[in-house]
């Protein structure tokens, strides 16, 4: 999609964007071979200087170019180019980030492979695996994710963002997660389903008071689900943004999803959800 774009450069915009795309010219090098006659000498030669630029910042790997010019609504547009380089990732909390919170783990997906992050244990290596991307892929994760990371670890992520929460909303699919993912037709079934941020909580205090290991298999699976559909739900909207530009481009395929490494354990999911009292006395059902 970034051959077809114009809207990153300066003085050009979505609306001049459009309106070269209504001329027949689609592609930067079409711009390159017949610049509009409705431009003048000056803006011609200024468009053309910087198509040369991005065509050599696209040959580099350079996201944070179009990263930093594109509208922030524009952002799904570096995918393609950048899958490579692309991790989804979600994190699991104590908390929304108040003092004391702390991130319990860490689930990152490159399309290839899934690792997993344990406080405690590898949480710190985080760190360090996170440099090897380019292009980082959430749900809410501008306001939530990685402001908490960045907090947490004492970093500063300088990744270029998609936020799938904006994408989404803008392509008229709202709610967290989990909404979302039924609406676009992968909702969760049988025990996962049960599982959401504040179960997650659950899972790691019965994990971490009782040393119960199937407590904290269940948390991994429900937070490397999250980021394993993250990689759908990601593909499913470039295409549908893809449908919104007036001119045909092809689309991408959604792959076959890879084993989750861990699974739920019913058995957990039913004792956290019948035995945790409140301090009412009362069973918390989530």
């Amino acid at each position: 999609m970034l051959n077809h774009s114009f809207a990153h450069i300066p003085s050009v915009g979505r609306t001049t964007e459009r309106k070269i795309w209504n001329s027949g010219i689609r592609t930067m090098d079409d711009f390159l071979e017949s610049p509009p006659e409705y431009f003048s000498l000056n803006k011609q030669k200024k468009i053309v200087d910087n198509i040369h630029l991005s065509k050599e910042r696209i040959r580099s790997k350079d996201t944070r170019y179009f990263y930093d010019n594109l509208p922030s609504k524009e952002h799904w547009r570096i995918f393609k180019e950048y899958r490579d380089a692309t991790a989804y990732i979600d994190i699991e909390t104590t908390g929304l980030g108040d003092p004391g919170d702390i991130i319990t783990t860490i689930a990152l997906y490159d399309g290839k492979n899934v690792k997993y992050y344990i406080n405690g244990k590898n949480l710190d290596d985080f760190k360090k695996d996170i440099q090897q991307y380019a292009v980082l892929v959430t749900y809410n994760g501008k306001t939530f994710d990685i402001p908490f990371i960045e907090r947490y670890f004492g970093m500063h992520i300088s990744h270029s963002q998609i936020d799938l929460r904006y994408i989404l909303k803008s392509l008229g699919y709202s709610g967290g997660l989990k909404s979302c993912e039924r609406q676009l037709g992968i909702g969760r079934t049988g025990s996962l389903a049960d599982v959401d941020g504040f179960f997650a909580v659950l899972l790691w205090n019965d994990y971490k008071r009782k040393g119960n290991k199937k407590s904290l298999e269940t948390l991994l699976s429900y937070n490397i689900e999250d980021v394993l559909n993250l990689e759908y739900l990601m593909i499913e909207a470039y295409n549908r943004k893809l449908s919104e530009v007036p001119f045909e481009l092809e689309s991408l395929s959604i792959p076959s999803t890879p084993e989750n490494p861990f699974d739920i354990d019913p058995t957990t999911v039913n004792r956290i959800k019948t035995l945790i009292v409140s301090d009412f006395g009362e069973p918390i059902h989530t």
